[in-house]
């Protein structure tokens, strides 16, 4: 008969330590959050100006409401940040990655460097249980490397674990996202990485949240497969606006007969612009790419088509814009309304504005561009481009007006006062937000893509969570 003794589970720590390691959009907007939910929280990056800022009570990027948050975590004691991975290993029970994953100079491939290194600076120092979970949006297969990478750099070995806690923010939303997300996953690999991680987000389970539970695999698959389908639904109606465009139908028109469907909906069924920021579309080229390397691309083939109309929507709004200055925009001056990839951001990764004030520049328009919150960061990416203060700065004597990112200071000036501002009354609606009989009724010539010029104006009902971008 054996006398030999059970194994003891490890024990799980009820209210654990934690570290977020990356203090960029998702990892700064996370620590913050988890503070604001009662754990002690240590953020780490080896970026010090990143550090001195957060630690100052400044947020390093806009996103509504996080400043506000930053201030209640540092006030309560429970947040702090750090460059020292030393100081990170030795204080926490779980260990966010929260780190980037561009896309690669030179290819659709994700650049995993930056996940590598942090797993592995943390690996390498924790000397007790600790769980590590991944956030950062990875193509399939990385946890399962990174599994094994972390046992063989790890004094602990396989006793040092790792889950995948796959994030779903929306730029202009985060801190909703985070305190009350719509779901959580949880992609582990055993008993007790799953019981910790409950611990970890105890206060959001509480509520109600559904949760759903995986292997590493599908918890690396959901997030690349959640953007590549809203990506794939916004060029849908994109794809119908170039219809339309052929045949003189209205988008604005089938997009709301569509959306009366149940099985379709309104939401992301917009047409306009398209879509950008640093995403959806490094992320579908990335999926696409490991498809490839899996064997299974052209189950994913699709995506391919899915960039090209979103890139083909930027082109079109420049030939608009062309034709409604009389062919040729040569020194015509032109005023682009915005410049992040969406209204209460500041992010012009791929933004679809930006790249249209670029292309009409490259024609030798006389671009100015202004965006209430993301000048700094355009003139960074384009310092050639000309950018103004305010928006009666910016459309003072232009020949045409582009709306191209829907802030609400853009949406709701009176056109008639707009139209003594400008040089010739002439607007291109790039995201379906403007009221177009407003404008046609002020003596505006107005365009928008996929819609013929005398269209009357059908709002396609939505909410305030549609429409917007992870």
């Amino acid at each position: 008969m054996s006398t030999t003794s059970p194994v003891t589970p490890p024990d799980i720590v009820e209210h654990p330590k934690m570290t977020v390691i990356g203090t960029g959009y998702l990892g700064a907007t996370h620590a913050i959050c988890m503070a604001i939910l009662g754990f002690d929280v240590l953020g780490v990056d080896v970026d010090q100006r990143k550090i001195d800022a957060l630690a100052a009570g400044d947020v390093p990027f806009f996103e509504p409401g996080l400043p506000e948050q930053l201030r209640i975590a540092l006030d309560s004691g429970r947040l702090h940040f750090t460059t020292s991975f030393d100081e990170a290993a030795e204080f926490g029970d779980v260990h966010f990655v929260c780190v980037g994953t561009p896309q690669a100079p030179g290819s659709d491939a994700a650049d995993l460097r930056y996940v590598e290194s942090a797993f592995t600076e943390l690996a390498q120092r924790i000397t007790r249980k600790a769980l590590l979970i991944g956030k950062s949006t990875v193509p399939i297969g990385t946890a399962a490397r990174l599994t094994e990478l972390v046992a063989q750099v790890s004094p602990l070995g396989d006793e040092l674990e790792l889950a995948w806690n796959p994030e779903f923010l929306r730029e202009g939303f985060a801190v909703e996202d985070t305190l009350h997300p719509d779901r959580l996953v949880f992609g582990v690999s055993s008993p007790w990485a799953h019981r910790q991680l409950i611990q970890a987000f105890r206060p959001i389970i509480d509520e109600g949240t559904p949760l759903v539970v995986t292997d590493l695999p599908t918890s690396e698959l959901v997030k690349v497969a959640a953007n590549s389908f809203l990506a794939t639904k916004i060029s849908f109606i994109n794809a119908m606006a170039e219809v339309c465009e052929a045949t003189g139908a209205d988008v604005n028109l089938l997009a709301t007969a569509l959306s009366h469907d149940s099985r379709i909906g309104g939401r992301f069924l917009k047409p306009g612009l398209g879509f950008g920021g640093g995403c959806l579309p490094k992320d579908i080229r990335a999926f696409a790419y490991r498809a490839e390397q899996l064997g299974v691309g052209q189950a994913v083939a699709f995506l391919h088509e899915v960039d090209d109309i979103n890139i083909r929507r930027r082109v079109k709004t420049v030939e608009l814009i062309r034709e409604m200055v009389g062919g040729d925009l040569q020194g015509k001056r032109i005023a682009a309304l915005g410049a992040a990839f969406k209204p209460n951001s500041d992010d012009v990764r791929d933004a679809p504005a930006l790249d249209v004030a670029r292309m009409l520049y490259m024609e030798g328009a006389i671009v100015t561009v202004y965006d209430p919150e993301a000048n700094e960061n355009a003139h960074r990416a384009y310092p050639d481009l000309t950018y103004a203060d305010t928006m009666v700065a910016a459309v003072t004597d232009a020949d045409a007006v582009a709306l191209l990112t829907e802030w609400q200071e853009f949406v709701t000036v009176d056109a008639d006062e707009l139209g003594r501002l400008v040089r010739h009354r002439r607007i291109v609606d790039g995201r379906h937000a403007l009221d177009a009989d407003a404008y046609t009724s002020a003596g505006w010539d107005y365009r928008a893509l996929g819609r013929p010029v005398a269209a009357k104006t059908v709002a396609l009902a939505s909410d305030s969570r549609d429409d917007v971008f992870a």
